[in-house]
């Protein structure tokens, strides 16, 4: 895989990836035809050496791991993480807002959204939907399934400048009023204005997408709306990217397409070393777990139990699992802030990352990435053996900062952590950008990681 195809793959995984039950859906999907065992969590579960599993929870989160050949209270485990949720628009359950024939649906915001780029797009709905089916038996059941409607199905319109002359200075957007996305204009019929009732159009469009089940009744949502232009690449030379959602599929592409290559075992020219970790001992594990952007505390979240789940029936002996923790490695994945081009005084200088210069390093002292000199000894030790440049990113002393799943994955697991990502631009806008190198140079630092037999672990000791 070059970087030309791996770029076109990363575009098809976004574009086809609105919402994080998508995201895990392909990601599911890819694994299985890679051959990755999916397990369930409510099963008994029987791992074999030199195998591959994966494992969801929620629909918004999963797991995939090679067990190696060793025992990892011997070897390790070699482990990268990231996060499938990205800003949005959640759709509220009562959502219908009705002004003089105007339909617009009310939105909870969900993470940190630069909310001014949402307005005047062409915005899709996707997400699962719960609903009640009746079986060929007569027999009612329970089925969430995703949906998409993958076009452009509403905007959120600005005001003119003409009726607000103050927008380019002092315009402050609310949540609750100016975030409404415009959903239909309903025509007065004699006099008569018909009522739109956003679950009766829902569930049409439900029954069309799921044509092959006996639906009775919606039960319930989980609708977002996001950014439906899919991504491209921009620049004189096409050295940029442009898309919706790089915080973080980028991070979970990588992390994917690193462990299926992993698990295929195949030798590939373009990469500095040939790759067999399919046949290594160390075991290789992906963690991609929902809700980070608004801090990872929930079930299927980094701060919730699948991880350690996961690590308890792979390694049953506590103390094995114990010491298998005191070898492991993890490689926290979330995009790192570029220079900004017309604002370099938002950023300490000595650590101020550019796109299409490397994979960054994260660290604040505050703890807010997990990285310390070890872990960060480890990472520039994998990006020299894939021969790849590498940046450091410190946050302005004067600024907050924001965090990652890294902390609350080594601190629930007392596994050497260290925070990494692509350098980005405008994060958190409906659309961000990134070096059109940096998605592949990542993969090759994860893929190089993959690769190794053994981790120096004198270094981490």
């Amino acid at each position: 895989m070059n970087q030309e195809k791996y770029n076109e793959s990363l575009f098809n995984f976004i574009k086809n990836s609105p919402t994080q039950y998508h995201a895990v859906a392909n990601m599911a999907k890819t694994l299985s035809n890679n051959g990755f065992i999916p397990l369930k969590e409510g099963e008994k579960w029987t791992i074999k050496p030199y195998s591959k599993y994966l494992v969801t929870r929620n629909g918004s989160s999963i797991i995939a791991f090679l067990t190696g050949g060793n025992r990892p209270w011997e070897s390790g485990i070699k482990i990268v993480g990231a996060h499938t949720d990205s800003p949005c628009l959640k759709v509220k359950p009562i959502p219908e807002v009705e002004n003089r024939g105007m339909v617009s649906i009310g939105v909870e915001i969900y993470g940190g959204l630069i909310l001014n780029s949402w307005l005047d797009r062409g915005l899709n709905l996707a997400g699962r939907v719960t609903v009640l089916s009746l079986n060929d038996d007569g027999k009612e059941s329970i089925f969430t399934l995703l949906l998409n409607y993958d076009y452009p199905l509403a905007t959120i319109p600005s005001l003119a400048i003409h009726l607000d002359r103050n927008v380019n200075t002092k315009k402050v957007l609310n949540p609750q009023l100016d975030m409404l996305p415009l959903l239909d204009i309903i025509r007065n019929t004699n006099g008569n204005m018909a009522k739109m009732k956003f679950r009766e159009i829902l569930f049409e469009q439900v029954i069309k997408q799921h044509s092959n089940i006996n639906i009775k009744e919606l039960l319930d949502f989980d609708l977002s709306f996001s950014e439906l232009q899919p991504p491209f690449f921009t620049g004189a030379n096409q050295t940029m990217i442009s898309s919706p959602r790089l915080d973080n599929l980028l991070s979970c592409h990588a992390a994917l397409k690193s462990i299926v290559r992993s698990a295929n075992g195949y030798i590939d020219k373009n990469f500095s070393t040939d790759v067999v970790a399919a046949n290594s001992s160390a075991p290789c594990m992906i963690v991609c777990t929902d809700h980070e952007e608004v801090g990872s505390d929930t079930a299927s979240g980094a701060r919730g139990s699948f991880l350690s789940s996961v690590l308890s029936r792979l390694i049953p002996n506590n103390e094995d699992r114990i010491r298998s923790y005191a070898k492991s490695f993890i490689i926290s994945l979330d995009n790192a802030h570029a220079v900004h081009p017309a604002h370099t005084e938002r950023h300490d200088l000595n650590h101020a990352p550019f796109i299409n210069n490397g994979p960054v390093l994260k660290i604040n002292g505050s703890q807010r990435y997990a990285s310390d000199c070890e872990s960060s000894a480890m990472f520039r030790y994998i990006c020299r053996c894939a021969d790849i440049p590498m940046q450091t990113f410190v946050m302005r002393s004067d600024m907050p900062c924001g965090s990652t799943i890294g902390p609350a994955i080594s601190s629930s697991t007392g596994i050497k952590t260290v925070d990494v990502g692509a350098p980005t631009l405008g994060m958190h806008s409906i659309r961000e950008i990134t070096g059109s190198d940096d998605p592949f140079m990542l993969f090759k630092a994860i893929n190089q990681f993959f690769s190794m037999d053994s981790l120096p672990l004198e270094v981490l000791q």
